[in-house]
C-alpha cells in the first residue's frame, strides 16, 4: 500500500463556506457603520479607516476559521505525519501501540509506547463513514507496519 492522506471533508466544507461569509459580514458592517452619522461637533464617530479596520478583522477572523482546514494525515508502511490546527507530528510506527477512536470522542488518536496520546484531527467522528474507514486503513498500515518489522 503506498502513502495515503487524509483530511476531515465536513469541517472543510463548513469553513470554506464560513470564512467569506465572515468576510462580507464584516464589510457590510464596515459599509454600515461608515453611513455619516453626524454627533455634534465631532463629526462622524466611524472614521474610513475604522472601516478599513473592520474589514481587516473580518478578513483576520475568516483565516482563523480557516486554521480548521489544516488537519492532515499522511502515513505509509513506514511512518505516520500529523498536521492538527496547530502543531503536527512526524511518527514512525514502531513508537505507535494503537490506533484508538473511543465512542464520545470527536476525532480519533494513537496511542504511543510511552503512553502518551497524540490526537488525529483529520479523522472527525462527524466525518462518520470517512471516519471509520480512515481508522480502518490507519490500523491495516500500523499492522504493516509490524508485520515488515518482523521479516
Amino acid at each position: 500500500m503506498g502513502p495515503v492522506t487524509i483530511r476531515p471533508r465536513r469541517i472543510r466544507r463548513v469553513c470554506w463556506v464560513l470564512a467569506p461569509i465572515v468576510v462580507g459580514l464584516f464589510g457590510v458592517l464596515a459599509l454600515a457603520l461608515g453611513g455619516g452619522g453626524e454627533i455634534g461637533e465631532g463629526g462622524r464617530v466611524f472614521q474610513p479607516g475604522d472601516q478599513v479596520a473592520m474589514v481587516g478583522l473580518g478578513v483576520l477572523m475568516a483565516g482563523g476559521i480557516l486554521l480548521f482546514t489544516r488537519p492532515r494525515v499522511t502515513a505509509d508502511e513506514r511512518t505516520i505525519s500529523i498536521q492538527n490546527v496547530v502543531g503536527g507530528y512526524h511518527l514512525p510506527w514502531e513508537v505507535v501501540r494503537a490506533v484508538r477512536f473511543e465512542p464520545g470522542n470527536p476525532w480519533a488518536s494513537l496511542e504511543l509506547e510511552d503512553d502518551d496520546v497524540v490526537a488525529v484531527m483529520a479523522v472527525q467522528a462527524n466525518d462518520k463513514e470517512h471516519a471509520v474507514a480512515a481508522v480502518r486503513t490507519l490500523r491495516s498500515l500500523l499492522a504493516a507496519s509490524r508485520t515488515e518489522r518482523r521479516s
